[in-house]
């Protein structure tokens, strides 16, 4: 008897679950940068951080479970690769860190300068359905590739 191999399962991404991150983004870090209130964006950036290294244990995700279905949201499960998402989550994660440590040392400016960038590009992916970390994620590896091709 032969044993065939494992058939990969394509890998699956919850839109619903990034529309999810996306308004609480939006939401959290306006009411922080109108509120100068950097404890906000440090903890919201710290979670999505850690959602974008090991999403398993999100509580980006956590929320979208015990939330999301009493906003409205159902499962929108796609088959797409989450890791691009991952990365944009990521970057955004780390502006958002980066806002609250300007916002700490005496430059609300620049903190909220970059909480708006992280709004803004939050309902540009919610309104138009583009993602510039995603952008940012392909550009990468396609780079990666060149350069290792070599």
């Amino acid at each position: 008897m032969i044993a065939s191999a494992p058939t990969r399962q394509p890998a699956r991404t919850d839109l619903s679950a990034l529309k999810f991150n996306q308004l609480t983004v939006v939401f959290v870090t306006l009411l922080a940068v109108i509120l100068t209130l950097p404890a906000l964006t440090l903890i919201l950036g710290a979670a999505m951080l850690l959602g974008a290294v090991r999403p398993g244990v999100s509580p980006m995700r956590a929320a979208y479970r015990l939330l999301g279905r009493s906003l409205g949201l159902s499962p929108e499960v796609v088959d797409e690769d989450p890791r691009a998402h991952h990365f944009a989550q990521g970057v955004g994660g780390t502006f958002l860190l980066a806002s609250a440590a300007f916002t700490l040392a005496g430059l609300p400016v620049v903190g909220a300068l970059l909480g708006v960038v992280v709004i803004a590009l939050a309902v540009l992916n919610l309104t138009e359905k583009i993602c510039v970390g995603c952008i940012m994620y392909f550009q990468y590896r396609r780079l990666r590739y060149q350069l290792l091709r070599r």
